[in-house]
């Protein structure tokens, strides 16, 4: 929809050029695309191509993710809260995370509403989405860099006392907890979680 009917029957000769089928499912045929649109010209002299097709991707990658534990409140509950220090996350197998130079979740959401599409927005700051499986629906949102970054950190394994004192070199320190239990209050409601252990 975003490039028009002929512009893109021309990137699928070449893609299909460059990357014959060697899968009877159509559905795998495409995850190197996003890779193609960034290397090809003259398809990587837009940014905003490739990091659509990786949009998609994320979302058809996380509703085929296969199924996993979710982690809710009540199994927090149980937990000693003077463990919680010491408390790491592992998410689950569903969560995608996605690092843009452009404003592609606009974009992305007007063509998928059938909306008027905003103009490219570019600039030096990275842009930080997060895509999962909720139920049986794949979500799409996007996460500030503080947030951002106490995802990426907690999915590595970062305990979440650590994961507070990172948080207070970003904004207040004296509201570091209580930003760091909001987030992970939002990741558990969403299902974002597959467990969390000492």
């Amino acid at each position: 929809a975003y490039m028009g009917d002929e512009m893109f029957d021309a990137m699928s000769v070449a893609y299909i050029a460059k990357h014959p089928s060697h899968h009877p499912n159509m559905r795998w045929y495409a995850h190197t695309l996003p890779a193609f649109l960034a290397e090809a010209e003259p398809y990587a002299d837009y940014p905003i191509l490739r990091e659509l097709a990786a949009v998609e991707s994320a979302l058809n990658d996380s509703f085929d993710a296969p199924d996993s534990a979710i982690l809710i409140m009540a199994d927090l509950a149980v937990i000693d809260p003077s463990t919680w220090h010491d408390l790491m996350f592992e998410p689950n197998d569903s969560v995608r995370r996605l690092r843009c130079a452009t404003n592609v979740l606009d974009i992305w959401g007007a063509l998928r509403d059938d909306a008027c599409v905003p103009d490219i927005e570019s600039d030096s700051t990275t842009k930080h989405l997060v895509v999962w499986r909720q139920d049986a629906t794949s979500m799409i949102r996007a996460l500030d860099v503080e947030e951002a970054m106490m995802w990426d950190e907690a999915a590595r394994g970062i305990p979440f006392g650590q994961l507070c004192a990172m948080l207070a070199t970003y904004d207040d320190p004296d509201g570091a907890a209580g930003r760091a239990a909001t987030y992970l209050g939002q990741w558990i409601t969403a299902g974002m979680l597959a467990s969390a252990t000492l």
